[in-house]
């Protein structure tokens, strides 16, 4: 799948929110997508749905008040600024995509949406969690290593245009 780049250190607490995905925030998402990666890797909005819709799945939404009053807050006052996908197989996690938006990366929100999936998935006592990564995609590359998840093989051909990408797994194991 596809990646956005890498945050910063996670010493720096964004002010971002995460909550479950609402179908309002569908529209949200998929704009975001569309922002985060190239034609060829994005996702059309059938396919984005499709993949939020999956038996098992969860999307986790970061969002910032734009208000500081919290009774406006709950509602669509809120700005959409990163979410992660991930579908629950029988023994791992799957993450479909990270995205974050631009003006947020490098803040730590990429590693909040990732430790928040993690952490789901180990309560539901999944083994491990593996991801796809396009292979030219040195940030995203990085980023995952830094969060502990090694290369596994490459996938060639595997993007619509062509590109391979590399499976990348962590375990989700008490150390």
């Amino acid at each position: 799948m596809r990646h956005s780049r890498p945050t910063a250190p996670a010493d720096k607490a964004p002010p971002f929110v995460l909550r479950n995905y609402r179908p309002s925030d569908f529209k949200a998402l998929w704009r975001l997508d569309q922002l985060c990666f190239t034609p060829e890797i994005a996702y059309t909005e059938y396919e984005l749905q499709q993949f939020i819709e999956y038996p098992g799945a969860f999307t986790l939404v970061a969002e910032e008040p734009i208000t500081e009053d919290p009774a406006v807050a709950e509602d669509a006052t809120c700005l959409i600024q990163g979410f992660i996908l991930t579908h629950v197989h029988k023994k791992h996690g799957h993450i479909i995509t990270i995205d974050v938006r631009q003006s947020q990366r490098r803040t730590g929100l990429g590693g909040q949406l990732l430790r928040a999936s993690e952490e789901r998935l180990r309560a539901l006592k999944r083994e491990a969690i593996v991801l796809e990564v396009a292979v030219d995609n040195l940030p995203a590359l990085k980023f995952y290593k830094r969060h502990g998840f090694t290369i596994v093989k490459t996938i060639p051909r595997y993007y619509s245009n062509g590109l391979d990408a590399l499976e990348m797994a962590k375990s989700l194991s008490p150390a």
